[in-house]
């Protein structure tokens, strides 16, 4: 028969034998629905940003292979109206957090086709700010947080290789002019810039890859 104290103790290293497991299957992420993210794609999201989230009006972003993470969040600040969009609070409102994921996901799968600059003459200075910032303004380089080749970092900052000049340029306008709120950081970077840089740099990143 067991004292009460070898009793205690197997609770005890039960307890202790148990816990790893437990916080790896509360550690882990649920799991996506691709077949659910292409549902809400090809009906909800369609419109504006084709079948698969590919190049569509330059007026809109291009989604495909962007990180998942990044969509997700974006779509959460559009239904709660942290980032101002009347059209895509009204889209983001019909949808769950899961549906959220689902159609992040399923854009994030896409492989992005590339694209390319369309102003030769702004091409060297859009580099120059994208690779090395503006020292005198103290504009930091893009590419410190979105990575030299575009391909930002996941759950942090955006892809952008590739993306749509004139959806970049509207972006910065929108941060410059504080429309759109969602980013203090890129806020201060963007009030920092003439038109010409912005314009320049958003070409350039249409053609980075």
């Amino acid at each position: 028969m067991k004292t009460p104290v070898a009793v205690v103790s197997s609770f005890v290293l039960a307890a202790v034998l148990a816990a790893p497991a437990l916080a790896n299957e509360a550690a882990a992420p649920a799991k996506v629905d691709l077949a659910r993210g292409q549902e809400i794609s090809s009906t909800v999201c369609v419109a504006c940003h084709t079948n698969d989230g590919s190049r569509g009006s330059p007026a809109n972003p291009i989604l495909q292979g962007q990180h998942p993470e990044y969509l997700a969040k974006q779509l959460a600040e559009f239904k709660s109206g942290k980032r101002a969009n009347a059209i895509m609070s009204g889209f983001a409102a019909t949808l769950s957090e899961a549906d959220m994921k689902n159609v992040a996901a399923f854009y994030a799968s896409k492989q992005a086709k590339p694209g390319a600059a369309k102003n030769p003459d702004t091409v060297l200075l859009g580099e120059k700010i994208y690779r090395g910032g503006i020292a005198a303004k103290q504009v930091p380089a893009c590419a410190s947080c979105h990575s030299p080749n575009g391909a930002g970092i996941p759950a942090q900052y955006p892809r952008l290789a590739g993306q749509h000049g004139d959806y970049v340029e509207t972006q910065m306008n929108g941060f410059r002019s504080g429309s759109r709120a969602n980013s203090a950081q890129m806020t201060a970077i963007a009030a920092r810039m003439s038109d010409k840089e912005i314009k320049a740099v958003s070409d350039y990143i249409a053609g980075l890859r």
